[in-house]
């Protein structure tokens, strides 16, 4: 009995002491679990008193699936959700494009497998509008480490990320216009030289078939054609002082719908491309170099023409007023416009389409200056090309031209009647100035076939030299380009030291600093006999009154 009852009572205190450790344990417990309610409870009201007075950013507590369980006043303001967002997942704050992809789970399991996850991404606002966000998850941890929730803090940078896309387009736009500076500039440099070796081959040419006995047609013909081919060198020469914006313009009123109505015969092409225009009936005026226009119409015209396909199509000549854009000086601008019907470009041909020398036309068929001109042209006139395409839509082209503060278009007049001034046997004396030792013999060549005497000069400071040490000299025909003493500087010195000795300007580049004077007779590079002939009769015309006028006709072969 002893022995039961020793047993019976061991078992009694082993359950009495398992009892109580239960209850020690169960008492432990929750104690544990009212700590951590408690300091749940103080964090969340941390949590409160702290984002209720952001303002700036919009932050939202979580729970462990994603939902809202609370936030901020910065939420309201800057979603709009009230109180029915609690309880409903964060991905409505997200784009449709991102829900479809499953971003706000990634982000949600990054947050938990990193501690948090930042980015930015196009978030939506209550009423459906969207701005660019700067958002951050953090997850949040009990006292053992096991995640509760979430912290989501999110802030509307729409602003910072359109200042820097105006920045990244600036810049590209700083870039592009370097590239097409430097090239402009390279351009120009390279008309200007072969321009002066088109000068010594037009120039050779046109005496060599003076001189040549006219009994061999063949021989005729080859230097016909290389005659030919040195003018057509010449007109692609233009097109690049065109893109360089080295042109010489000749700016007058230009009535816009007048000057395309005059091109009809030019607009002419296959039955099957249809060409209409669309004009308001008080259109302001342009001022413009009226040829160069119609040569930008004109190409615009042929590229609308070289997209389209065999079926044929529709190209629109269309003007319209508009205020100035960005990039250009205020005012009126006249927006003159050449649509077609055609194949259209993708973005990257449409990037580079103003480049010059790009060109989408087979070989033999393009220079790739077309755009390149329009756009020189535009830009040289105030104004700016634009072009809009799209692939199967066809292609619009604008130039905007500043609108004129006058009104009154000058009259086209006929041509002025050559005066029967006497003629006289008498040779002129010709300063010829160019660094360019071809050219010079060339310019020099032309004139003794004239019977004029000639007086070579390789230098502006050789010419003033001569001209005081020659004071019967007739009149200077000079280089415009040249080290040292430039052209223009040699007939400023020329006007101070021998007043009424007249004074042609050569240049390749056919362009002048806005300080040279308006009425300064110039001839561009290449020119033939006649143009210079025509060139210095002007010029003496001026000088002299008609009786004095001398003879300056190229001599009968």
């Amino acid at each position: 009995m002893r022995r039961e009852g020793g047993w019976i009572a061991g078992t009694t205190i082993v359950v009495l002491v398992i009892g109580l450790a239960v209850a020690v344990y169960d008492r432990s417990s929750a104690e544990r679990a009212g700590r951590e309610a408690e300091a749940l409870r103080r964090s969340e009201e941390k949590f409160r008193l702290l984002v209720e007075g952001v303002a700036d950013h919009a932050i939202f507590m979580l729970d462990p699936e994603g939902r809202v369980a609370n936030w901020n006043l910065g939420a309201i303001r800057l979603i709009g959700y009230g109180e029915e967002i609690v309880g409903t997942h964060y991905a409505i704050l997200h784009t449709d494009e991102d829900r479809d992809a499953g971003i706000p789970e990634e982000v949600l399991l990054e947050a938990k497998r990193e501690g948090k996850s930042a980015g930015e991404g196009w978030r939506v606002r209550k009423d459906g509008s969207r701005f660019w966000a700067e958002a951050t998850i953090r997850v949040v941890q009990n006292e053992r480490g096991e995640a509760i929730g979430f912290a989501k803090i999110v802030r509307d940078v729409t602003e910072r990320r359109l200042a820097q896309e105006a920045l990244e387009r600036t810049r590209d736009a700083l870039a592009v216009s370097q590239k097409m500076e430097t090239v402009g500039q390279l351009t120009g440099g390279v008309a200007h030289d072969f321009n002066n070796i088109l000068a010594v081959i037009l120039g050779s040419l046109e005496l060599a078939k003076k001189r040549l006995q006219p009994e061999d047609p063949r021989i005729h013909r080859l230097l016909d054609n290389a005659i030919h081919g040195a003018l057509r060198g010449a007109s692609l020469t233009q097109r690049m002082l065109a893109f360089a914006r080295k042109q010489d313009l000749k700016p007058v009123v230009v009535d816009v719908p007048e000057l395309v109505r005059g091109m009809s015969a030019l607009l002419k092409f296959n039955p099957a491309i249809r060409v209409e225009t669309r004009f308001p009936i008080e259109l302001a005026k342009v001022k413009v170099d009226a040829n160069q226009l119609e040569l930008a119409i004109l190409n615009l015209a042929v590229n609308a023409r070289d997209a389209m396909t065999a079926s044929g199509g529709t190209i629109s000549i269309a003007a319209r007023e508009e205020q100035a854009i960005d990039g250009l000086a205020e005012g009126r601008y006249v927006a003159l416009s050449v649509s077609d019907t055609g194949s259209g470009m993708d973005e990257k041909t449409l990037k580079h389409a103003q480049e010059p020398f790009f060109t989408t036309k087979g070989v033999g068929k393009g220079t790739g200056l077309g755009l390149s001109m329009v756009k020189g042209l535009a830009e040289q006139s105030g104004g700016v090309l634009m072009l809009k395409s799209r692939i199967g839509e066809g292609t619009t082209a604008e130039i905007w031209l500043p609108a004129s503060q006058d009104d009154n278009v000058p009259e086209p007049h006929a041509a002025e009647p050559s005066r029967s001034a006497p003629r006289s046997n008498r040779p002129v004396s010709v300063l010829v100035v160019d660094d360019d030792l071809l050219v010079l013999d060339s310019i020099a060549a032309m004139l003794d076939d004239l019977g004029h005497a000639v007086v070579e000069a390789r230098s502006g400071e050789e010419a003033v030299q001569l001209l005081r040490r020659m004071p019967k000299i007739d009149i200077v025909v000079t280089d415009y380009a040249m080290p040292g003493m430039n052209g223009l500087q040699l007939a400023e010195t020329v006007a101070a030291e021998h007043p009424g000795t007249p004074v042609v300007l050569c240049t390749g580049y056919a362009e002048l600093p806005g300080s040279a004077q308006p009425d300064l007779p110039r001839i561009s590079k290449p020119f033939d006999q006649a143009a210079l002939v025509a060139a210095m009769e002007e010029v003496m015309r001026a000088r002299a009154d008609a009786r004095s006028v001398l003879p300056l006709r190229p001599k009968r072969a």
